[in-house]
């Protein structure tokens, strides 16, 4: 039996036996150095973990620089120069928002504009630029930029020192229409040549970049692209890690060992409006979240003129000090002065007041946070691209507003700062010595050193050293590809054989299944999934070409006796992001940008279930317009009504509004596997034979049905939106018979075929039906033609596609759709003139049941379009107004039945 515990002193209380342990770590410390403390601190640790010891884990490190003075890298450059060359771009970065908001005042209000972002990192951007960030060259693929938003003026006034910005583009910012302006963020739409990726929608860049840096992994063990040396770097402010986004993916990043990614997070520890984290501290916030997540993490936290002090601190109070002082108090440490920081921060404990009792309030108050400290900076980065087998977060602690002195420095507004008084802009010359005279300080000019002075030559020199000038994009890849023809895809576009039934979405594999068999195109496909596979019948891809995970496969799948098993390869061809939508959109990204960030035409397929689609990641979606993206998205069981089972929150009715919002994305929704594989290869000759910047999206169905086959000469029409899927054929009415024009889209246009035969037996009315796999583009066609007729009266008159289409084909028009009534609207003001339209759709919350009860309750089915048809031909006086009350008799509508938008 254990002999009882003392009661008088808890067995964990020895304050010698402490003394002994520290006393013995810091022996360690002194005579082999912090590394090998750690490393024995770490052994003890685990071991004391094996014999089932629980302890705390801790991922945050002290309030001070990861990097010892001892281990820092020294800068290789001029930092005199750097910090000239830094004043001249503050100045016109200042200089340019200034000027957008104080001399257009007749032009309809201020643009807008920030000065505060830009000078918080602008030693952060020097650095990269000057001595890490790698332009295409014929030795390097380059370095890839996913810069803040909001620095933007920053990027351009380098740009203009460069000589790659005029001073008249620099005094167009926030100017586009007039095509010689500067966009307001990172926009690649609006400068091409200039921009690599869009940021400024907060949290999608620390997104992006990962599935980049990932994307890069991806092309090289494929052996597609040498990325071996190529960097992904990632700036994000720390109020901007409040976004999902921004952290949602790190796990993905440390588990594939992503070391070719860095993340810079400028710890000004302001949002736009205020603190990030008044009452705590962001940066120790981040370590403990990243370090868990498996990231190397480094705090760059002050600058080299605290090192003295920090080395007099023997027993540690200026670290706890450092440790325990709020981030809003540090905030307000620097919208104050070097007094307030004297009685506040070092006067609160007598150890560290004695520890600046020497120096003179100015002397405190230049103490510099390390992010303002470019050899500081010079050492994190390098010691940051050093590193293997981890992706890298640099935590650096800065001052928002920096320069910028009583005007804002460090105060809760100087987000919004976008104007300044004289005063303040001559204290901005004086405290960056800028030689612009006092009678020329109201109009804020352009400055710039010459173009023979050091500064410049040094500027040109490293940029030089470094393959060339950042940002810059690539518009085209240098590679071509011819894309296989049609005929190469007639097992899709040929009828299905007697008694046989497919889905779109198995046309659809069918389609992928054939285009990896070519030579050339075949190993640029990226099939990208979100864990559905199985749903889509694509499982037997796994084993075909494989899954890609950087580590292989080091178990033994479960399948493993099946034909298609899980099978996971370092070479694998197939993206598979698990239950993550927005992974896979941003994956989808990385590859549809390949084109451009890697000189590698690839061409992604992202299969999704629709609902999740853009609805769930419209912004990403968004920014893939922005970025110029090219490949297929395709929205898996689309429509309200035909995943039958799942209900409302899977079943969509609107994808296709938001997909149309999108100027450069082109979408269907084809009902046919011949409409699927006739837009499918058009999309790959746009996107792959002619390097066209658009993006397609189709939607694809999950019920089973004969398909009829491609009839010659109508593929031009499907491209359209719209041909003629089966005329009307009555051969016992008599000539008069009434006549209606049935037009439907994806699942919903079999009813109107089935609407199109009771029409003819049940009421002798003749119904030609039309499909239209895009009302969309039906709708964007027409909304061309009126603009001309607008901007151009004297010339002849264009008439839109769909009021040609239908101009042989008399009475009124009946649009149903598996989606909500705007999407047929959309092409209302383009149909022939005097021509009644009904428009039939699923608004309302989805719901589970059967197809048919559901195309009856959102009021789509065969019944309900005859019912519509027979109104619009009463209406116009084709058929007696009775006709309209027995029908609903006949197929037992209930007139009563509620409205399922409500329901």
């Amino acid at each position: 039996m254990s002999p009882a515990l003392p009661t008088d002193k808890h067995p964990a209380d020895d304050p010698q036996e402490d003394r002994e342990w520290l006393d013995a770590l810091r022996g360690v410390i002194a005579r082999e150095g912090p590394h090998r403390a750690y490393t024995l601190l770490e052994t003890v640790i685990s071991e004391a973990r094996q014999q089932g010891v629980t302890l705390p884990f801790s991922a945050q490190t002290a309030y001070v620089n990861t990097i010892t003075p001892e281990d820092e890298a020294q800068c290789p450059g001029d930092i005199t120069i750097e910090e000239r060359l830094r004043a001249y771009m503050r100045w016109n970065a200042m200089a340019m928002v200034v000027r957008a908001n104080r001399h257009h005042p007749t032009d309809g209000g201020d643009l807008g504009g920030h000065i505060g972002s830009f000078a918080s990192v602008a030693h952060l951007l020097g650095a990269g630029f000057n001595h890490f960030w790698h332009a295409e060259s014929a030795n390097h693929g380059g370095d890839l930029l996913f810069l803040q938003g909001h620095v933007a003026p920053g990027i351009y006034a380098r740009a203009y020192l460069e000589g790659r910005l005029t001073e008249e583009q620099l005094d167009h910012f926030r100017q586009e229409t007039q095509g010689r302006g500067l966009s307001s963020y990172p926009h690649p739409k609006l400068m091409p040549e200039f921009w690599q990726f869009p940021t400024v929608s907060m949290g999608l860049g620390p997104l992006m970049a990962i599935y980049q840096a990932r994307f890069l992994k991806y092309l090289h063990a494929r052996g597609i692209a040498d990325t071996a040396h190529r960097k992904v770097w990632a700036f994000c402010g720390d109020g901007e890690m409040d976004e999902v986004e921004s952290l949602g993916a790190i796990g993905l990043a440390a588990r594939e060992r992503l070391d070719n990614l860095i993340f810079v997070v400028n710890c000004n520890l302001q949002r736009l409006d205020g603190p990030v984290r008044g009452n705590g501290k962001i940066v120790q916030e981040l370590e403990g979240t990243f370090r868990g997540a498996g990231w190397n993490v480094i705090k760059l936290l002050w600058g080299s003129n605290l090192d003295p002090l920090l080395r007099q601190d023997q027993d540690g109070a200026l670290r706890r000090r450092m440790m325990e002082t709020l981030d809003g108090d540090y905030q307000a440490f620097r919208a104050n002065d070097g007094a307030y920081v004297r009685e506040h921060f070092f006067g609160r404990d007598p150890r560290t007041k004695e520890l600046v009792a020497g120096m003179s309030d100015e002397e405190i108050w230049n103490l510099r946070r390390g992010g303002h400290d470019p050899q500081k900076v010079y050492a994190a980065y390098h010691t940051a691209v050093l590193h293997q087998g981890q992706p890298t977060v640099m935590l650096i602690k800065t001052v928002k507003g920096f320069g910028m002195g009583k005007s804002g420095e460090g105060k809760n507004n100087v987000h919004q700062i976008k104007k300044l008084q004289d005063e303040d802009i001559r204290a901005f010359r004086d405290r960056f010595q800028i030689p612009v005279r006092d009678e020329d300080i109201a109009q804020v000019p352009f400055c710039k050193p010459p173009e023979d002075s050091p500064e410049m030559r040094y500027l040109h020199e490293r940029r030089k050293a470094l393959g060339g000038y950042l940002p810059n994009r690539r518009t085209r890849s240098d590679e071509t590809f011819t894309v296989p023809p049609l005929s190469a895809f007639s097992a899709v576009t040929a009828p299905t054989a007697s008694g046989r039934e497919i889905s779109t979405t198995q046309a659809f594999v069918r389609f992928l299944t054939q285009l990896l068999r070519d030579p050339a195109l075949g190993p640029r496909i990226v099939p990208i999934l979100v864990d559905e596979a199985r749903t889509f019948g694509m499982e037997g891809m796994f084993r075909q070409i494989g899954i890609y995970n950087p580590a292989g496969q080091r178990y033994t799948p479960v399948d493993k006796d099946q034909v298609m098993y899980y099978r996971e390869d370092e070479r694998g061809q197939i993206l598979q992001e698990g239950i993550n939508e927005a992974g896979g959109m941003s994956s989808w990204i990385a590859a549809a940008t390949s084109y451009s960030t890697s000189n590698r035409i690839m061409l992604p397929f992202y299969v999704f279930y629709s609902m999740f689609g853009f609805q769930r990641i419209g912004d990403l979606a968004w920014a893939a317009g922005d970025m110029q993206a090219r490949g297929f998205l395709l929205g898996g069981t689309s429509g309200r009504t035909t995943l039958n089972g799942e209900g409302l929150q899977h079943e969509d009715g609107h994808s296709h509004l938001l997909a149309s919002a999108i100027p450069n994305c082109v979408s269907y929704d084809p009902t046919f596997a011949h409409e699927v594989a006739v837009i499918l290869h058009h999309g790959m000759e746009r996107m792959v034979g002619r390097q066209e910047n658009v993006f397609y999206y189709v939607t694809l169905l999950n019920e089973n049905y004969p398909m009829p086959g491609l009839a010659e000469g109508t593929e031009a029409q499907i491209l359209q939106g719209m041909y003629l899927c089966k005329p009307a054929a009555i051969e016992a009415a008599p000539d008069a018979a009434p006549r209606v024009q049935l037009l439907g889209s994806g699942s919903i246009l079999r009813e109107a075929l089935a609407a199109q035969q009771l029409l003819a037996e049940d009421w002798q009315v003749q119904a030609d039906v039309w499909s239209c796999p895009s009302f969309t583009e039906l709708a964007r066609e027409g909304q061309d033609c009126a603009r001309h007729r607008l901007l151009h009266p004297d010339a002849p008159v264009r008439t839109p596609f769909v009021a040609r289409q239908l101009a042989d084909h008399p009475g009124p028009v009946v649009a149903s759709t598996d989606y909500v009534r705007a999407f047929a609207e959309q092409i209302r003001p383009y149909l022939p003139a005097g021509r009644g339209y009904t428009v039939l759709g699923t608004d309302g919350f989805g719901r589970s049941d059967f197809r048919y009860r559901l195309r009856k309750h959102f009021e789509v089915d065969r019944h309900f379009i005859v019912l519509a048809a027979l109104r619009a031909l009463a209406d116009a006086g084709a058929v007696p107004p009775d006709t309209v009350a027995r029908a609903l008799a006949r197929y037992d509508i209930d007139p009563g039945k509620p409205n399922p938008l409500y329901a």
